[in-house]
C-alpha cells in the first residue's frame, strides 16, 4: 500500500490542487463532449449543482440503460458528476457509491448530497462517497459480488496498476453484472518514461493503455469478450504536448463487458436467434448491445454464442426472446466488423471476440 500511495501522489496534487476545474486541463483528451449524450441524460446534467460539473473530468458518457433499482459503483468518481447522474436513474432504492482518492474531490461530492437528494425528491440519500484506491476495493468495504454495475470515466488510465483494478471489478461484480466504461486508449504502447511527466500522466495520454494489451489484460483474468460501445479519435488541441506525445494517437473508447462464465475467446456459431421484444424504457424501435449488434424490434436476428448469453444471462433477459442453445455447433460464427477505417478510427477492429 505504501508504494500505491507514492504512485498517486502527483496524481492526487494534479486534481486536488493544481486544476481547479475543467477550465484548467492543458489538453481535449479529459474533456466530456455533453452534446453527444443521449437527451435523458443531458436533462439530469442540468439539475446537478454547478460545483459539481465545474470540477469535473471525463472523457464519455459511462452510463448504460437500465439502471432502476441497480447498485452502482463509480470508480474515480471526482466530485460526483456521474454519481449524481446515476443517482436519478437508479431511483431512491437504487444505491450509487462513488470511489476517489483525491480529497478535495470527494469534499466536493459529499457537500452537495442533501441539494442534490432534495432536488431529486428521494427522502433518504442513495450515494455514498469512499475516500480510497480503485487498486484496493477491500479497503473500502466492498465485498465480493455486491455490485451490480460498475462504470469509470476516464480514470482507469491514470493508474499503473491496471490489472489490479481490473481484477477487483470482476471481483466486486454480481455475476451477470456488467462494466461499462470510458477512457483514454493508445493505438500503440505508450512509452513508460512518460509517466514521469506530471502533465501527460494527469491529462490522461502517458497512462492510456494499447488497446490490444487491454484485450490481453481482461482475456487474462477470465473475460475473452468485451464490446465496444463508442470510438472517437482524440486531438490533443496543445501544441507543446503535440511536439512530446504527438507520435501516438489516443482514443475515447467506450467499452462495455459482461461478468459471465461462458464466454469463448472467438465468436462460435451454434444456429441462435435473438428477437428483441421492443420493451425496454425509452428505445421501443431498436437497442444497441454495442457499436455492431443493432436489434430491431421484433426482427429475428442470428446471433454468435456470446451475444446470445450477454442477451440471457444479464439484465437484459426479460427483454429478449433467445431461441436455441449450445447442443450443436455449426462453426465460427461471421460477424461483422466492429470498425472501418476512418479518420476518427484508424486502429481497425479491436472489440473482443465478436469483433
Amino acid at each position: 500500500m505504501d508504494n500505491l500511495l507514492s504512485k498517486h501522489e502527483n496524481l492526487k496534487d494534479y486534481y486536488g490542487r493544481i486544476l481547479g476545474g475543467s477550465h484548467d486541463l492543458k489538453t481535449n483528451a479529459c474533456c466530456c463532449d455533453d452534446s453527444s449524450m443521449p437527451s435523458e441524460i443531458r436533462l439530469i446534467l442540468k439539475e446537478i449543482d454547478n460545483e459539481i460539473v465545474d470540477r469535473f473530468y471525463g472523457c464519455g458518457s459511462p452510463i448504460p440503460l437500465l439502471l432502476d433499482n441497480c447498485k452502482v459503483l463509480d470508480l474515480g468518481c471526482g466530485t460526483g458528476r456521474d454519481v449524481y447522474i446515476l443517482s436519478k436513474l437508479v431511483g431512491e432504492n437504487g444505491f450509487v457509491t462513488g470511489v476517489d482518492m483525491t480529497d478535495e474531490q470527494i469534499d466536493v461530492g459529499k457537500g452537495h448530497i442533501d441539494s442534490m437528494m432534495k432536488k431529486y425528491g428521494f427522502r433518504k440519500a442513495n450515494v455514498a462517497f469512499k475516500n480510497g484506491y480503485i487498486e484496493d476495493l477491500k479497503s473500502v468495504g466492498l465485498e465480493d459480488e455486491s455490485v451490480d454495475i460498475v462504470v469509470s470515466n476516464c480514470v482507469i488510465n491514470l493508474s499503473p496498476y491496471k490489472q489490479e483494478i481490473f481484477k477487483e471489478i470482476f471481483r466486486v461484480l454480481k455475476p451477470g453484472g456488467e462494466l461499462y466504461f470510458s477512457d483514454v486508449f493508445a493505438g500503440r504502447r505508450v512509452p513508460k518514461h512518460f509517466m514521469e511527466d506530471p502533465v501527460l500522466h494527469g491529462e490522461c495520454l502517458a497512462g492510456a493503455i494499447y488497446i490490444e494489451d487491454f484485450r490481453r489484460l481482461l482475456s487474462g483474468i477470465g473475460i475473452p469478450d468485451y464490446r465496444i460501445m463508442s470510438k472517437k479519435r482524440l486531438s490533443l488541441g496543445s501544441f507543446k504536448i503535440e511536439e512530446k506525445i504527438g507520435m501516438i494517437d489516443f482514443y475515447s473508447i467506450t467499452v462495455r463487458a459482461f461478468k459471465l462464465y461462458d464466454l469463448e475467446d472467438i465468436c462460435e456459431d451454434y444456429g441462435q436467434v435473438a428477437i428483441y421484444k421492443g420493451t425496454i424504457p425509452g428505445h421501443p424501435h431498436f437497442f444497441d448491445l454495442d457499436d455492431h449488434h443493432r436489434f430491431i424490434a421484433g426482427k429475428p436476428m442470428l446471433v454468435c454464442g456470446n451475444t446470445a448469453a450477454m442477451l440471457q444471462h444479464t439484465r437484459f433477459s426479460s427483454y429478449f426472446d433467445v431461441k436455441g442453445d449450445r447442443a450443436v455447433h455449426y462453426g465460427q460464427f461471421n460477424c461483422a466488423p466492429a470498425y472501418e477505417k476512418s479518420e476518427n478510427s484508424e486502429i481497425g477492429c479491436s472489440g473482443g471476440a465478436c469483433c
